[in-house]
C-alpha cells in the first residue's frame, strides 16, 4: 500500500495564498524608506543623445537623483556580464550605457524620489534632444539582407540539412502548393508588470525582489554586473502573475533598480508601465514559404519550409521554425532554411513555444490546403503521412501515442460528421467551419538540483531555485516529494524561486516538470534510503536482511512491499537514529546514453469550430478539442489548465493578437491593453482537453513530458483552418480580422 499523489488532480497548494492575497508579487514588498523609480523612455527608433536636461526635475521636491548615462558609476564594459541563460549571440542591451539609441522605448533616464507620483511627475520634466538617424522596422522591405547566423544561438537551432532533391522531387509532383505565411509581431501580456524591488542591505549586499523566471539566472546578470561577489546578491521570486517566456531573460528594470539603490545606498523600487512593457522582447515578425508536393494519392513527395525573421541591430535572435515537418512527417524530399534580418526594434524573446507556434502553424496550413488540391479529409492526409521515425535525427521515437490522438480527439468531436465543402455547414445565420491541425513539441530535460530537509514530527520541506509563473510547480513538486517518501500533502512544503536555494535552470520550454520533478524525486529517494539506513539498526529491525527497493513508504510510515501491515513510523526510526532533522541534497542530469537513441516529443491532435456571421463576418471558436500525449500526466488538474491556457493564447494568435508599428516612427502603436486585443471571457467557449494514455520510460525517470507550449502549437492552423471551411477564405497573414475575410 503506498500514498498515490502522482496522478491524481490536485488543486493548487499555493492557491489559497494568491485568492486572500497573501501571495506577494515584486512590487508588492513593504520596504522601509523605499524610494521610487520611474523610467524615461527615448522618443525615437535609431540615433544618439545630444543633450540631456534634467535640473527642472531635480529641482522637483522630494527627487533624489535622475541616473542617465551621463553621471551613472562604473558598471561592467564586456558584452559577457551582461549575457544570461536565454541570451542570442551578440552584444546584450546596455541600460543606460551610452548615448546611442536602438530602438524607440529604450530607457533613456531613471527619475528617483521619495514617492511615486513625484517620480513620474518629475520624469515628464527631463527634457531630451536626439540626433536622428535613419531606421527600418519593416521586414517585408529588408527581404535581401536575411542571413543564416553564423553563431547559433544553441544546439538545435540550426535548419537540418536537405536530404533527397526537394525541388526537383516537387517539379515532378502531381499536387503542389506553394505559398507564404506571415505572422505579425506578438507581445506577451502577464497581468503582473514587471517590476524589482531593490534592498540595500547597508552591509554591501543587496537582495532584489523581482519578476522573473529564473532568480539565479538574474543574481549572475547583477553580480557580474555591478561587481557584487556572488554571495552578495540576492533575487527572490517565490510568485509570478504570469509571463509566458517574457521573464526568462532579465528586464531592464532590474538593472535600474539595482543601479539605483547602489548609488542612492537605500532601497528602490522601479516598475514598468503596461505601454512600456512594450518595449520589452516580443514574438518576432516571421515570413515562411512553405512549398509541399504530393503524389496523386496525397503522399508527400517534396517539403520545402523557408523562414525570415527579424531581430535586432545587437543580437541575433534565433528559434527554432523550420524543423518541425521533418520530425513529424513522412517525406524523403525535404530542405529547410531560416534567416534573420535586422531591424531598429529591441532584440526579439521566447514566447510560448517560441519557433513552434509559428512554424507549426503554416506547416499545418500548408497540409490543410494540400488536402483540398488532393481531394482527401485533412485527418486522412496526416494519417496518410504518419512518421514512425524522426526523419530530421534518423531515429525512433521514446514513445508516439499520436495516432490515438487523432482517434480520440475525432471521435471526441464528432469529425467524422464533418462535410467537405467549405461554406457547406451553418447554424442560422452563421456558417460553420471545422479544422484540424497537429501539434508537436519538444520533451525536454536539463540538470537541476534540490534540498530535503525531513524533522522527526514528520514534516518535510523540499526546495529548489526553479519558478512558478502559474504553471503548478509548487503543486506538482510537493506531490512527487510527498508520494516518495509517504506523507501528508498538507506536511510536504515546497519552496522555489529565490537564488539562495538550490541550483536551477531557468523555468521554460516546458522542461520544468521533468528537470526538477527529477531531482526532487533523486533527492527524496535519498533521504528515504538514510531512514532505511537507520531502521535496518533497529533492534529486531523487519528491514534488516532486507534491501531500499523492498520498502515502500505510505502514510508517514516505512512498510515491506510484499506485506504492507509491517511498518515503522518515520518519526519512530528517526527517534532510535538518534536524529531530529535528516537533510540531502541531489542533483539530476539527463541520461544521455539511455536518451540519446531516441528523439523525444509531446504530440497533440487539435479539432476546432468556428461559427463566422455570414453577414458581420464576426468569428467566434465555439469548440475546441485537445487531445495530448505527453507521457505521465502528474496532476491532471494543473496540466488541464497549462492547456487551456496554451489554446486561449492560440485564440488570440490566430484571431486577434498583433503588434502594429508605426514604420514612420519605428515604433509600437498598439501598446496598451486597448489597443493590443487578446482573448477574453467572452471569446472562449468550449476546450475539451483529453490526456491519451502514454508510457515513456527513456525520457526522464518520471516519465513526465512538458505540456506548457503544446496546447498552443498548432492550434491557431486550426482554427485558421476551420475558418477557410466556413468561408472558402484562405487567410495566410495573422490574425485573421473581419476586413480580411470581405
Amino acid at each position: 500500500m503506498t500514498t498515490n499523489y502522482m496522478g491524481k488532480a490536485t488543486s493548487r497548494v499555493d492557491g489559497r495564498a494568491k485568492v486572500t492575497g497573501a501571495a506577494k508579487y515584486a512590487a508588492e514588498y513593504n520596504v522601509p524608506n523605499l524610494a521610487y523609480g520611474y523610467i524615461v523612455t527615448s522618443a525615437i527608433a535609431r540615433g544618439r543623445i545630444t543633450k540631456i536636461d534634467a535640473s527642472e526635475a531635480l529641482a522637483v521636491e522630494g527627487v533624489l537623483q535622475v541616473f542617465t548615462h551621463e553621471n551613472r558609476h562604473k558598471i561592467a564594459e564586456d558584452d559577457q556580464s551582461y549575457e544570461d541563460e536565454a541570451a542570442s549571440p551578440g552584444s546584450p542591451f546596455r541600460p543606460l550605457y551610452d548615448n546611442q539609441i536602438k530602438f524607440s522605448g529604450q530607457p533613456v533616464a531613471l527619475v528617483v524620489a521619495e514617492e511615486f507620483e513625484i517620480a513620474r511627475y518629475a520624469a515628464s520634466l527631463v527634457h531630451i534632444e536626439y540626433k536622428v538617424e535613419s531606421h527600418e522596422t519593416d521586414l517585408s522591405k529588408v527581404r535581401a539582407n536575411g542571413y543564416e547566423p553564423k553563431i547559433k544561438r544553441m544546439e538545435g537551432f540550426e535548419p537540418v540539412k536537405p536530404r533527397g532533391n526537394a525541388e526537383k522531387a516537387f517539379q515532378r509532383a502531381v499536387h503542389q502548393h506553394d505559398a507564404e505565411y506571415d505572422l505579425p509581431i506578438e507581445h506577451h501580456n502577464p497581468m503582473e508588470l514587471f517590476a524589482s524591488t531593490a534592498v540595500w542591505e547597508g552591509n554591501g549586499k543587496i537582495t532584489i525582489y523581482d519578476k522573473n523566471q529564473g532568480a539565479q539566472n538574474c543574481q549572475r546578470y547583477i553580480a557580474n554586473i555591478f561587481g557584487f561577489p556572488m554571495d552578495d546578491v540576492r533575487v527572490i521570486s517565490p510568485f509570478v502573475g504570469g509571463a509566458f517566456g517574457s521573464g526568462l531573460r532579465p528586464q531592464y528594470q532590474i538593472f535600474l533598480a539595482a543601479l539605483a539603490a547602489r548609488e542612492l545606498k537605500c532601497s528602490v523600487r522601479v516598475s514598468l508601465t503596461r505601454q512600456q512593457m512594450f518595449g520589452l522582447g516580443y514574438r518576432p515578425n516571421t515570413l515562411q514559404r512553405v512549398a509541399i508536393g504530393a503524389a496523386k494519392d496525397g503522399a508527400l513527395e517534396a517539403f520545402m519550409h523557408d523562414a525570415l525573421a527579424n531581430t535586432s541591430r545587437y543580437e541575433d535572435y534565433q528559434e527554432m521554425v523550420v524543423n518541425w515537418a521533418g520530425s513529424l512527417y513522412q517525406c524523403d524530399n525535404m530542405k529547410f532554411s531560416y534567416n534573420i534580418a535586422q531591424l531598429d526594434l529591441c532584440t526579439p524573446m521566447d514566447m510560448r513555444a517560441p519557433g513552434g507556434a509559428p512554424g507549426m502553424y503554416a506547416i499545418e496550413c500548408a497540409m490543410d490546403e494540400l488536402a483540398y488540391k488532393v481531394g482527401c479529409d485533412p485527418l486522412e492526409l496526416r494519417l496518410k503521412n504518419y512518421s514512425e521515425k524522426d526523419q530530421n535525427e534518423g531515429k525512433p521515437f521514446s514513445s508516439k501515442e499520436l495516432r490515438a490522438c487523432y482517434r480520440q480527439a475525432a471521435e471526441k468531436f464528432g469529425w467524422a460528421n464533418r462535410k467537405p465543402q467549405p461554406g457547406s455547414m451553418r447554424d442560422g445565420s452563421e456558417l460553420i467551419g471545422w479544422g484540424m491541425a497537429t501539434g508537436i513539441w519538444e520533451a525536454m530535460q536539463q540538470p537541476a538540483s534540490a534540498r530535503a530537509v525531513l524533522t522527526s514530527d514528520g514534516k518535510l520541506e523540499v526546495s529548489s531555485a526553479t519558478a512558478d509563473i502559474g504553471t503548478g510547480t509548487y503543486t506538482i513538486m510537493t506531490q512527487i516529494a510527498a508520494e516518495t517518501l509517504g506523507l501528508p500533502l498538507q506536511d510536504v512544503t515546497f519552496k522555489l524561486g529565490d537564488s539562495t536555494l538550490p541550483q536551477s535552470p531557468i523555468e521554460g520550454g516546458s522542461w520544468t516538470a521533468a528537470t526538477n520533478g527529477s531531482a526532487v524525486k533523486k533527492v527524496c529517494d535519498a533521504v528515504g534510503a538514510k531512514l532505511f539506513a537507520m531502521a535496518q539498526k533497529m533492534e529486531a529491525s523487519p528491514f534488516a536482511n532486507l534491501k531500499f527497493e523492498d520498502v515502500a513508504f505510505s502514510e508517514g510510515q516505512m512498510r515491506l512491499k510484499n506485506d504492507s501491515d509491517r511498518g515503522v513510523a518515520i518519526g519512530e526510526i528517526m527517534r532510535h537514529g538518534g536524529a531530529t532533522t535528516l537533510a540531502e541534497e541531489a542533483t539530476s542530469s539527463p541520461d544521455e546514453a539511455k536518451q540519446e537513441p531516441y528523439a523525444r516529443y509531446t504530440h497533440s491532435a487539435i479539432f476546432v469550430e468556428v461559427k463566422v456571421d455570414e453577414e458581420l463576418r464576426t468569428i467566434r471558436v465555439t469548440r475546441i478539442v485537445i487531445a495530448v500525449a505527453g507521457g505521465r500526466i502528474l496532476n491532471p488538474k494543473t496540466a488541464r489548465s497549462q492547456v487551456l491556457g496554451a489554446a486561449v493564447g492560440a485564440i488570440g494568435m490566430a484571431l486577434e493578437e498583433e503588434s502594429v508599428v508605426d514604420q514612420n516612427l519605428g515604433r509600437i502603436m498598439t501598446h496598451n491593453l486597448a489597443d493590443y486585443h487578446v482573448p477574453v471571457n467572452a471569446d472562449v467557449y468550449d476546450i475539451d482537453v483529453i490526456f491519451v494514455e502514454e508510457h515513456d520510460t527513456i525520457v526522464n525517470p518520471l516519465g513526465v513530458k512538458g505540456l506548457g507550449e503544446i496546447g498552443i502549437v498548432g492550434t491557431a492552423a486550426a482554427i485558421a483552418n476551420a475558418v477557410f471551411h466556413a468561408t472558402g477564405k484562405r487567410v495566410r497573414d495573422m490574425p485573421i480580422t473581419v476586413d480580411k475575410l470581405f
